[in-house]
């Protein structure tokens, strides 16, 4: 039988000799590591007044690992700091720096946050080596795959990939540069403007913003366009001045690929004409929006329910929920699956939506008369199929929705 995560740790802690001069460097290097084998992409470091709870984030989801001493913190968090390169003697201010790859671990983000009790911590793993290298080992729908794939062959207009904190943008995005890569063959001029750089891709030109030193996106973005590149992909569009910029580069004969914060593709185009961007420049410079949301696969061992259409309320024809074993550390889930909508901008019937001022809901029927599958219909396929089950779509997508969740109108009918 498969040790819960507690236990798991406690071993590896136990097994280390707490008189060693070199105690707290064994102990992070075993926290690191432990946390990579069970797939976690964040440690959280948190103090409290019985100990510093620790706390793995596997697949999405936050779990408890296992309390340290108090006692430990300080030097703790002393090591992450000299491992990131940043100020150990200040406890007084959040601070980030950056480890790179030792020991199998891969490169890493430290986090730290003044707190009553001491400094927070958390330290965020980036994308491993090999995984998720292209977009066909994402695991979308092979429709928007081969649509992604055809739009990579432009020279000019924008792609956005959108989707809260915790999506996967940024792997999609950095899938998308090495898809480029490899169609090229290092032919074309590709340029990046990131916060901070994640993963570096080698053959493209990665800058990392410096906001102190007046090194913005926006006044990096202009700079940029004038190092010849051809494509642009940028960490993020958070403002008007570099939404503003990315669409004159994607107008004026770049591919532009960035990431947003929305939480559907129809709701992008709402945000950024809310920003001020003018509906020629949304209509032209966009050429397509992905919006993605990551949901965790049930495990095996999940069990069908008799009444699938009564649970949560969800409308569906059959549903399984998790169970819990050994094999997934009683959670009922193992990996995570990408759910995905997209609307293809180029459309005449979306982009004259958008000239004309069109609300979201109505953009939203226009997109799926013109086939687009919304992420409510993809949940709806992945609980009857039993990818995942009723109670991690709502977890995902929410409680409520606009309209009706799960509704059945066809795609040819607008939304009631």
């Amino acid at each position: 039988m498969a040790d819960s995560l507690s236990d798991s740790f406690l071993k590896r802690s136990a097994a280390l000799d707490a008189s060693d001069a070199d105690y707290v460097i064994k102990l992070v290097d075993q926290l690191t590591l432990g946390a990579r084998e069970v797939n976690a992409s964040d440690i959280h470091l948190l103090p409290t007044a019985a100990g510093v709870d620790l706390l793995l984030r596997i697949d999405g989801v936050l779990q408890s690992a296992g309390v340290l001493p108090i006692g430990l913190l300080p030097n703790l968090v002393a090591r992450l700091k000299h491992m990131a390169d940043m100020v150990t003697y200040r406890t007084d201010i959040p601070q980030e720096g950056r480890i790179r790859a030792t020991n199998g671990t891969g490169e890493m983000r430290v986090s730290t946050y003044p707190t009553f009790f001491g400094e927070k911590t958390v330290i965020r793993f980036f994308g491993g080596v090999g995984r998720y290298q292209r977009l066909g080992d994402l695991g979308m729908p092979e429709e928007i795959r081969q649509t992604l794939f055809r739009l990579l062959g432009e020279t000019s207009g924008a792609v956005l990939i959108a989707g809260p904190a915790g999506s996967g943008k940024t792997t999609t995005l950095y899938a998308c540069l090495r898809e480029l890569l490899a169609l090229s063959g290092n032919s074309r001029s590709l340029a990046t403007l990131e916060d901070p750089i994640e993963v570096v891709v080698s053959g493209v030109a990665q800058s990392q913003i410096h906001t102190v030193a007046g090194f913005d996106l926006a006044t990096g973005l202009r700079s940029m366009l004038r190092q010849d590149p051809e494509v642009i992909a940028l960490g993020e569009i958070r403002d008007h001045a570099t939404a503003e910029v990315a669409l004159q580069a994607a107008l004026t004969g770049h591919l532009v690929f960035s990431t947003f914060h929305a939480g559907s593709a129809s709701a992008v185009i709402s945000r950024l004409a809310g920003m001020g961007i003018e509906p020629y420049a949304l209509s032209s410079g966009i050429r397509a929006i992905v919006c993605q949301r990551l949901v965790r696969r049930l495990c095996p061992c999940a069990r069908p329910v008799d009444d699938p259409q009564h649970l949560l309320g969800l409308p569906v024809s059959a549903a399984r929920v998790p169970a819990g074993c050994a094999e997934c550390r009683m959670t009922g889930y193992r990996g995570r699956a990408v759910m995905a909508e997209f609307m293809l901008v180029e459309q005449p019937s979306i982009g004259d939506a958008i000239l004309s001022r069109a609300d979201r809901e109505h953009l939203e029927s226009t997109a799926r008369r013109s086939g687009m599958v919304t992420l409510w219909e993809r949940a709806r396929v992945f609980v009857e199929q039993g990818i995942t089950s009723p109670a991690e779509i709502r977890r995902v997508l929410g409680l409520t929705s606009r309209g009706t969740v799960f509704d059945d109108v066809p795609p040819e009918a607008p939304r009631p």
